[in-house]
């Protein structure tokens, strides 16, 4: 018999401003731990250099972390232009050098080629597995890393400021499973000075705000108290992206039995993903056909 996990049946999200120096896997244990949540889990992870938007899910909300990690996000970032390292970042060892410096229209016209649909070849030091291997464990290792191109979705990414002639500060939004880091190595090749990221933060995620994030100083000043439940956002705006479908009493209880139920369709067409609400709570996620939502995911909330 599985052991029953001790805590909280508490669900929703906590915004989290995460701070440089930790890793996201810490700053959902502290969260976790704060809130003494039976579950919980976050949605697209940070480097730990990266500071900003961690949005941490707690309870049934984790079942709408795929919808957050696939949501577009941005960032803004300072590339130190004229110098490569061994991990695209601050943290690796300087691997060439250039005296070349871009202007700004150059780098200007370089991002061009960044826009739109693009392949992009994650960093030797990432979490992509490799044989079921860590990538960054093999680099660290010492092994030759070979890693495949894949497909990034950038929206928009633009120089923001040029504080002096080594440091160009960008803004990107992009799609699911982006590497700044990425960016940066391959803008400083495309203007043949080299480059890599040596500050970054994430702006924005999905319906979520780095302004209005939670420090962790005051996650740990409210920690076990009901306090730092009030920060708490419904796990409803995990799904934000998807169209609101309202049901019945009677469709609610077959969709939370994993069966399909009776939906009032507006703005949505047969074999469209939506989620299904009672009385602005969730009931379920699914597919719509013919009048129903049929459930993949249900959600069980106090009533």
């Amino acid at each position: 018999m599985a052991r029953k996990r001790k805590g909280r049946d508490i669900s929703g999200w906590l915004v989290v401003d995460k701070p440089a120096g930790l890793t996201s896997t810490a700053v959902v244990n502290k969260v976790r731990w704060a809130l003494d949540a039976k579950k919980a889990g976050h949605a697209g992870t940070l480097d730990p250099e990266a500071t900003g938007v961690l949005a941490v899910a707690l309870g049934e909300a984790t079942k709408t972390v795929p919808y957050i990690t696939d949501a577009l996000k941005a960032y803004t970032f300072t590339v130190r232009l004229g110098a490569a390292t061994n991990t695209d970042d601050a943290e690796g060892e300087v691997i060439a050098e250039s005296a070349e410096r871009p202007t700004d229209e150059q780098i200007k016209e370089a991002l061009q080629p960044f826009l739109g649909e693009i392949m992009q070849v994650p960093p030797k030091f990432s979490a992509v597995k490799i044989d079921g291997q860590r990538a960054y464990k093999l680099a660290r290792d010492g092994e030759e890393v070979e890693l495949s191109a894949r497909p990034l979705w950038v929206e928009e990414l633009i120089l923001l400021d040029r504080p002096d002639e080594d440091h160009a500060v960008l803004e990107m939004t992009c799609g699911k499973g982006g590497y700044v880091r990425s960016i940066a190595r391959d803008l400083g090749a495309a203007l043949g000075c080299h480059g890599y990221v040596k500050q970054l933060r994430r702006i924005w995620s999905g319906p979520f705000d780095a302004e209005d994030g939670i420090s962790l100083e005051l996650v740990d000043e409210l920690a076990k108290s009901t306090d730092l439940d009030r920060y708490l956002r419904p796990l409803e705006e995990g799904l934000a992206d998807l169209p609101e479908l309202k049901c019945t009493p009677q469709g609610a209880v077959r969709l939370r039995n994993g069966n399909p139920g009776m939906v009032i369709a507006a703005d949505v067409e047969y074999g469209d993903e939506a989620w299904a609400s009672l009385d602005g709570q969730a009931v379920a996620v699914g597919i719509y056909k013919a009048g129903e939502l049929h459930p993949s995911r249900v959600f069980v909330q106090p009533e």
